[in-house]
């Protein structure tokens, strides 16, 4: 069978690829020949990842899988949630100099600052269009948000997010650790097993 993963990372792509095996042929957007810029203009993390999907599928007529991911923070009613990447672009005109994870960084932890409730987690949603039909799956970690960042590995707001039953950052982790254990291995486990039980 062959399938569209709605990306054009590379990491993404071979991780996933390993772990659906030789049953299944999976394809980027490189690979099938786009390169415009897939539409992401929603107000939630399963409306864009089935937007991004749902585009392959109408344009191009090909099975295909997106997902969408946030840090969605219990003291800021869910923020920045759907904003995650561009959280700083957004009400702080101080902030667009810097380099955008660093000013996302910069905006949770002032946005934070004095404040003892700290819990938060991430989660991922897959969207999944094969054959005119869409399946979700979802993956979410529990942790909280750090006073500081710690940790050099990783991307985002890794250095500042602890998981629950843990010690250190996504950051400060080894990235098989992280990726066994993060949101994304979640929703992505789920995408499997549906798959393989075809």
């Amino acid at each position: 069978m062959e399938l569209i993963f709605a990306t054009n990372n590379e990491y993404k792509l071979s991780e996933i690829r390993s772990l659906l095996g030789l049953s299944f042929s999976l394809r980027g957007l490189l690979e099938l020949g786009v390169s415009e810029e897939i539409p992401e203009d929603h107000d939630t993390l399963e409306e864009n990842a089935s937007q991004k999907a749902w585009f392959i599928y109408d344009k191009y007529g090909k099975s295909c899988f997106a997902d969408d991911t946030g840090l969605e923070v219990d003291a800021l009613n869910g923020r920045p949630g759907v904003y995650s990447a561009r959280y700083s672009r957004i009400g702080h005109p101080t902030f667009p100099e810097m380099e955008p994870a660093a000013g996302n960084i910069r905006k949770l932890l002032l946005e934070l600052a004095g404040s003892s409730h700290r819990k938060a987690h991430f989660r991922t949603v897959i969207a999944l269009v094969l054959d005119g039909t869409e399946y979700r799956f979802e993956g979410v970690v529990n942790g909280v948000i750090t006073e500081k960042p710690s940790g050099a590995e990783g991307f985002g707001y890794d250095p500042v997010f602890r998981p629950e039953g843990f010690g250190e950052t996504f950051a400060e982790m080894d990235l098989s650790m992280k990726n066994r254990i993060s949101h994304r291995a979640k929703a992505v486990e789920g995408l499997i097993d549906f798959l393989k039980g075809m």
